[in-house]
Formats: structure tokens, C-alpha cells, sequence
């Protein structure tokens, strides 16, 4: 949905950063399950699937509708800048059974149908066992999809931090939000996600938490009901880079030929992309983007072709020759 956040003079100064392991561990779950494309995530994807039955995460799944509401306590909002996965279980365990019940009842609405499935009905039943099941689908879902990998995954989302409080530092919110996400934009006073305002949220001095995340790879989600602060959860710079295999891995040889940033550009291109969204998902500059881009369309693997207001990038058929050829 379209929204816009209003700030006031107090909002400026209430904006802050954060990282939920919780948060990551419920959108790696809907990645794994969902219909919708594995985007940057396919090596994850392809490495945790022979794991998946043997989870049992249908009620997360059912609680988690590709349009709808997700229950608040399943990943309550984070209290430290970089949250503790055994905390924050701890915080959603002790969630009070009123809130259980209303929150899966909210949650089930949203989706046709949805109570009168098993899971449904498995989760309209006690609430203290509904959350205790709950608890322990997160933590399983946690130790095999986030965990093993969750020191690769925590450094991308510091390093999206520091590069982002490092523009906050040095520009203000003109030069965060001027390259925090293609789809954000910035007007002086109020902050919108594309496509338009159609929703309109006036801060109202509580600022504005801005959480990256790897496996929210496909969307900017705007949260502004409690308990949360009002929060922007976007992709974090660097997507494309997350699965990248150690140097003895890589494909070394169109590596050798174009260079490790041109090679990982053109093996990104399965879908045409902006230059703006090619720098946010390797972490690159603009500059360092259109520059290789143009090397690349001088030797013919790859053609820029304009869709509305941008100009967006595709392979070639030579393009995707070297590609399926390294």
C-alpha cells in the first residue's frame, strides 16, 4: 500500500537503527515457503530445502498472509540496536494469551478459509499451547535457516548500518533517504514509499525506527501500529553479494575476463534493473555502477531500454552466453 510519514521538529531527532534476528528469522520463513521468486536467495534456498518438512512451520506460514496482517508478537519490535535471538524469544514466550488469541484471530481473518484448515484450527485452540508451539517453530526455523549462516547475515545488516548512519552524519535525512531504497523518497518534511501517499501517518514525535534486512529482500514494509515505533523495514544494501561463495568457488574465469564487479553485475541482470537498484543490491555507487554498465554495453552483454521515467539494464544474448558459460 502507498504511505507517507509526516515529521515534525521532535521526529528529526528520534530516528534510529536497529537489527532483528527474530524479524529475519519470520521473513526467511516466508521466503523459503512462499510462491513469490527466491530473488538474491536462491544458494540459501537451494542449501535449507531438504530441511523444510521436517520444521512443520505450517501455522507460521498461515500466520503470515502475502497481503495481511502478521501478528505483532511473533517478532516484537527490537529494544537494542542489534537484538539477541534467545531475548527476544524470551519477549515473545511471555506474550499474554488475550493477545495471542486476538492477534491470530486478526491474523486468519485476512485469508479466506484460513480457520477452517488444520493449522487454522490448531491455532484457534488454547492459547498458552498455541504460543508454546509457536515458540518452539521459531527457534526450530531459526537454528536451521538464519543461524548457521546468521554471522554473514549480521555483518551485511552492521554494514548497511554504518554506511547509512554515515550518511545521516554527514548530510542529514536529505542524504539518507536520497539512497536508503529506490522505492523511498524524501520531500523536507515528509517521507514516501512509492508508488504515492494514498496513506498518510503524522509521526508525531515518536521518530522513526529503520530496521534493514536481508530476507525482506522484495519490498519496503512501513509498520505504524502499536507496539511498534513507527518503522521502515527495507532491503539492506549488498543483497546480491549475501550468498556470494568463497574465493575458490567463484567463477573464476569470466572473473579473469570482465573483472569480479562487472562479472557480478552481468550474473545479476535475470531481470532487467536500474542502474539505482543494480548500486543498492551491490553496495556500489552510482558512478561505479553506470561505469561498468558502459563497458559492458560497448562489448555487447548488455542493452539499457527505457521503462516510464528510468532506464533499466538487460543481458544480451551474448550477455547470457558468457554468463552460462563460466
Amino acid at each position: 500500500m502507498a504511505i507517507s510519514l509526516g515529521f515534525g521538529p521532535a521526529d528529526l531527532a528520534r530516528c534510529r537503527f536497529a537489527v532483528s534476528p527474530a524479524f529475519e528469522t519470520l521473513s526467511a520463513v516466508r521466503d523459503a515457503t512462499g510462491s513469490q521468486g527466491p530473488g538474491h536467495h536462491r544458494r540459501w534456498l537451494d542449501g535449507v530445502r531438504p530441511a523444510l518438512p521436517g520444521l512443520a512451520l505450517e501455522p507460521i506460514v498461515l500466520l503470515q498472509p502475502r497481503r495481511g496482517y502478521t501478528p505483532d508478537f511473533l517478532a516484537p519490535p527490537p529494544n537494542s540496536p542489534v537484538g539477541d535471538f534467545d531475548a527476544e524469544l524470551t519477549r515473545i514466550a511471555a506474550t499474554p494469551a488475550p493477545v495471542v488469541r486476538r492477534e491470530i484471530e486478526l491474523s486468519l481473518r485476512d485469508t479466506p478459509g484460513a480457520a477452517d484448515t488444520p493449522a487454522g484450527r490448531l491455532l484457534l485452540g488454547d492459547p498458552a499451547e498455541v504460543l508454546s508451539l509457536l515458540t518452539q517453530l521459531i527457534r526450530g526455523a531459526w537454528e536451521t535457516l538464519v543461524a548457521p549462516h546468521w554471522p554473514r547475515i549480521r555483518a551485511l545488516l552492521e554494514a548497511d548500518v554504518a554506511y547509512q548512519s554515515r550518511r545521516l552524519a554527514e548530510g542529514g535525512l536529505d542524504r539518507l533517504f536520497a539512497d536508503l531504497h529506490p522505492t523511498v523518497h524524501w520531500t523536507g518534511d515528509t517521507l514516501i514509499r512509492d508508488p504515492g501517499g494514498d496513506e498518510h501517518h503524522d509521526l508525531d514525535g515518536r521518530g522513526l525506527l529503520l530496521m534493514p534486512s536481508v530476507f525482506k529482500w522484495d519490498e519496503v514494509v512501513v509498520i505504524t501500529d502499536p507496539p511498534w515505533q513507527p518503522t521502515l523495514v527495507y532491503p539492506a544494501r549488498g543483497l546480491a553479494n549475501a550468498w556470494e561463495p568463497r574465493p575458490d568457488t567463484t567463477a573464476a574465469a569470466l572473473t579473469k575476463l570482465i573483472g569480479r564487479t562487472r562479472a557480478h553485475l552481468l550474473t545479476a541482470l535475470d531481470e532487467p534493473a536500474s542502474t539505482t537498484r543494480l548500486a543498492h543490491r551491490h553496495a556500489l555507487a552510482l558512478g561505479t555502477v553506470s561505469e561498468h554498465l558502459a563497458v559492458l554495453r560497448e562489448a555487447g552483454m548488455v542493452v539499457g531500454e527505457r521503462h516510464r521515467h528510468e532506464i533499466r539494464y538487460r543481458r544480451t544474448r551474448l550477455g547470457d552466453a558468457v554468463v552460462r558459460g563460466h
